[in-house]
């Protein structure tokens, strides 16, 4: 009776709208499960030494931009206030993310973001890297 039950529980929690749930103990909402990044490349993980997650929360002021850049490591970005509008160049082109929206960054492509709007934009970066794998890397 047991098994019946959990195997009920399993595929109910499979099928389940992503909401606030506590399928884990405790209320969760899903934000982002993927295994590309916003414009299709694949994740993959840097090998270039032992894990590390870097946390930090990026803010971009209103008429301000970022510098051209692409990412030596996934970044996990959610965004908490404002609206950041982010060219990825051709064939890619430029996506809008507001709040509450998140992704998984472009990596080897070189991006800019901008602030077209108002009020600063707020961003939870999450990097997923590794020692000797730098998270930022400038283009020239």
């Amino acid at each position: 009776m047991r098994s019946l039950f959990l195997a009920i529980a399993a595929v109910a929690m499979a099928t389940a709208p992503l909401a606030p749930s506590r399928a884990e103990g405790y209320a969760a909402a899903q934000l982002l499960s993927t295994t590309t990044t916003i414009i299709g490349e694949p994740i993959v993980y840097p090998t270039t030494g032992p894990a590390r997650v870097t946390a930090a929360i990026v803010t971009v002021a209103p008429g301000d931009s970022t510098i051209p850049h692409h990412h030596g490591a996934p970044l996990f970005a959610y965004i908490l206030e404002g609206e950041v509008t982010v060219d990825y160049g051709p064939p890619h082109g430029v996506r809008t993310l507001k709040k509450g929206d998140s992704m998984v960054e472009a990596l080897a492509s070189s991006h800019r973001g901008r602030n077209l709007g108002q009020i600063p934009v707020a961003i939870l970066a999450v990097y997923m890297g590794a020692d000797g794998t730098r998270n930022v890397i400038a283009d020239k």
